[in-house]
């Protein structure tokens, strides 16, 4: 029986993998490596703003993980992970910094979240 919301996940661990990769996404954030400012400033990303990209991920955590017993919470949070990262690739593009940081991580994490969308919710 549906009750007309979006349910939890189908595959539960599809949902805590991409949790998992977005927060040790935002942990390495928090003293980002080389790879990590040269993205942020290959796009022009201001520094003094960086750390709000780390808040956005641990709410997209916990809106991951809260959706495994709230239905649509997870689904939610998922469709704010594909924003973001449709707004990383824009900024990229903008940026004309289109390197392997946007082929590999960018784009590979925009493709991650779709896939765990449609495969978990849809």
């Amino acid at each position: 029986m549906t009750t007309g919301f979006i349910d939890t996940p189908h595959w539960p661990w599809l949902t805590v993998a991409l949790a998992a990769v977005l927060l040790g996404d935002a942990l390495l954030s928090m003293r980002p490596p080389a790879f990590i400012r040269d993205c942020l400033d290959g796009v022009r990303f201001p520094r003094d703003w960086w750390w709000i990209l780390v808040v956005i991920k641990l709410v997209a955590v916990a809106g991951l993980l809260a959706g495994l017993h709230y239905p649509g919470v997870g689904a939610a949070a998922n469709v704010g992970v594909i924003a973001y990262f449709v707004c990383a690739a824009v900024a990229h593009v903008r940026a004309r910094f289109l390197g392997s940081t946007f082929w590999v991580n960018c784009l590979g994490m925009l493709g991650f979240a779709v896939v765990v969308l449609i495969l978990s919710y849809l």
